[in-house]
């Protein structure tokens, strides 16, 4: 299969990754890593952080913890970290580009939504409602939910269920690593927006297609749309 070849069935639900995919936010977070770093007189490097992208809040502490072996600065981080990133979650994160087209699409064509995110609830509804989103979307599965966080196929699984629909004819958009071996793991089809980690050759090998953005995504998704659509519509 090509990594741009069209999907080649009609979907009956898309589900969309948050952060990274939809929002604007992982930039946002990783100046707040640095600051929040910085302020301690920590020295971690960007790596560390990028480690942690598309996993849960539990695994990330997990991992904080093996590298800093304090839980106490652990803790500290954590606070400097959240603080910052509370402020610019209030401030308004912007959406990615071609997000609201694609919605609006899948809209239009009577294809059910969800929002399928590593992130607890709260904290998912939250940047939801902040940017807009919350009402493009007809459920919203978070990382709190499920007791296997990406990359296990879980919250995907759970995904499927509560829309009714077949893993199987579900499209899934992650930006993410572990998100895209959750999507396949679930027997669905992913299509990877990365956003600032670059798939290397072990990501590329695993088969499903990669695009540089939304934009992209539509296009290999409309006309598998177009296909489902009666004559003369």
């Amino acid at each position: 299969m090509s990594l741009l070849a069209p999907v080649d069935f009609t979907p009956v639900a898309v589900l969309f990754d948050m952060d990274g995919l939809m929002i604007e936010s992982e930039r946002a977070l990783l100046e707040c890593w640095r600051e929040a770093a910085l302020e301690l007189e920590l020295a971690l490097d960007d790596a560390l952080w990028l480690s942690f992208v598309g996993l849960s809040d539990r695994a990330c502490h997990d991992l904080l913890r093996q590298r800093l072996g304090d839980e106490d600065t652990v803790q500290a981080l954590l606070h400097g970290l959240q603080r910052r990133y509370d402020a610019r979650v209030d401030a308004g994160l912007p959406l990615k580009t071609g997000v609201l087209e694609l919605l609006a699409l899948l809209k239009a064509r009577g294809v059910p939504r969800a929002v399928v995110t590593s992130t607890r609830r709260p904290r998912a509804l939250q940047k939801l409602e902040s940017t807009g989103l919350l009402p493009h979307f007809d459920d919203v599965i978070a990382g709190n939910e499920v007791q296997h966080s990406k990359p296990a196929p879980d919250i995907y699984l759970l995904a499927a269920q509560r829309l009714g629909v077949a893993p199987s004819y579900c499209i899934v958009l992650e930006d993410s690593v572990p998100g895209v071996r959750a999507a396949l793991a679930a027997g669905m089809t992913p299509i990877q927006v990365p956003d600032l980690v670059i798939p290397d050759d072990a990501v590329r090998a695993l088969g499903h297609r990669i695009v540089d953005s939304l934009v992209q995504a539509r296009a290999l998704i409309e006309p598998a749309l177009k296909a489902s659509l009666p004559s003369g519509a």
